[in-house]
């Protein structure tokens, strides 16, 4: 039997079958009151009161295929909201949901995640380190029985943008919040979660097909033992909004002894636009220069993707677009995103030869 992978002519990529025999694992310790569900999802929250009900929602069972109620548990960290999120505003989602306001104040979601891996209570945890972020139907149980194939292997999904394009191009085409809530309405995600595929995009760092290598991941997954070995997210990321804390962690994850890899097909969040500090910033490519300079302090070189092959587990969407399946060497995307690429390497060189400052999510030097 040949593979999808096979059939799309990528090389070295594989796809599991489902009846893949689990290999066990032990879990380690944790400071939530106890180990009585097999998965917690850590969300990290700021300001997010349009968008955080519907993330919560994607991640209720009533949404979520496949997987009960009581097998896991959400956590929100919310890290310095003008108006925290309470429990009584999503009693109404059956949520085996919890909210905890961040032990330590930054502009970095970096503490607040390292929290919530400490205060949740399952043997596999997820991290979406952006409250904003939509779930499709099947992240959680897919993740999990994911985690499953290989003892040491880590778990992602490619990030999506709700709307035609990158959002920071569509935003300066007219894209914003009252416009996204018509496309929402309009699509029926609340009945049907995978109707978003047919609303968005890939975001820079997960397209422009299903095949294609990731540099992060918007729902990380890892049991509770790997990510101990790990040391969770590194605290040395301050940078507002994180910076490049996720793609370090992604490729550090990478970086583990015998660690596999592992990419979810027809799964993804999908970002809702909320003016965020990196993402929705207009001056992206002059951030990630900033972003750079942060990660080269930490690590001693320039962020670079991880080559580590990735493992595919799942099945594509029955109505895939054939540009995310085929690489197109004439799409938009692909030429936006070499481009992208190219300019943040010369902003990275103009920045360290002119000895310019951090510059700001509006463009101003400081």
């Amino acid at each position: 039997m040949t593979s999808d992978a096979q059939v799309l002519g990528d090389p070295g990529h594989h796809l599991f079958a489902r009846s893949y025999a689990p290999e066990k694992w032990q879990a380690g310790q944790s400071d939530g009151a106890s180990m009585s569900v097999s998965l917690s999802v850590v969300v990290v929250s700021y300001n997010l009161p349009r968008e955080l009900p519907r993330t919560l929602f994607s991640l209720s069972a009533a949404y979520q295929r496949g997987i009960p109620r009581d097998d896991y548990e959400v956590l929100v960290l919310d890290n310095g909201s003008a108006k925290p999120p309470q429990l009584a505003d999503f009693a109404h989602l059956d949520l085996n949901l919890r909210i905890e306001s961040t032990e330590v104040q930054s502009s970095s979601p970096v503490a607040a995640i390292n929290q919530g891996l400490r205060q949740s209570s399952g043997e596999i945890i997820g991290v979406f380190i952006d409250g904003a972020r939509l779930a499709s139907p099947g992240l959680l149980v897919e993740a999990r029985a994911a985690l499953q194939t290989h003892k040491r292997a880590f778990v992602g999904s490619r990030g999506r943008y709700l709307g035609p394009q990158f959002q920071r191009l569509s935003m300066a085409r007219g894209y914003n919040q009252a416009v996204e809530d018509q496309l929402l309405a309009d699509c029926g995600w609340e009945s049907d979660g995978y109707k978003l595929l047919d609303v968005s995009v890939f975001d820079e760092s997960s397209g422009p097909t299903w095949y294609d290598p990731i540099s992060e991941s918007n729902s990380l997954f890892m049991t509770r033992s790997l990510w101990t070995e790990l040391g969770g997210y590194d605290a040395g990321f301050q940078i507002p909004g994180g910076g490049l804390a996720n793609l370090d962690t992604w490729s550090r994850a990478c970086e583990l002894s015998d660690s596999t890899a592992v990419v979810l097909q027809g799964e993804a969040t999908f970002h809702q636009v909320h003016g965020g500090v990196s993402t929705n910033a207009p001056r992206q490519r002059q951030l990630f220069a900033q972003y750079n300079r942060e990660y080269r302090a930490l690590r001693g070189h320039d962020y670079r993707y991880p080559s580590k092959p990735l493992v595919f587990w799942g099945e594509l969407p029955r109505n895939s677009l054939r540009s995310e399946l085929v690489p197109d060497k004439f799409s938009p995307l692909v030429w936006q995103k070499k481009l992208d690429r190219l300019k943040q390497q010369v902003l990275t060189l103009v920045q360290d030869v002119s000895g310019m400052g951090w510059i700001d999510s509006q463009g101003s030097k400081r």
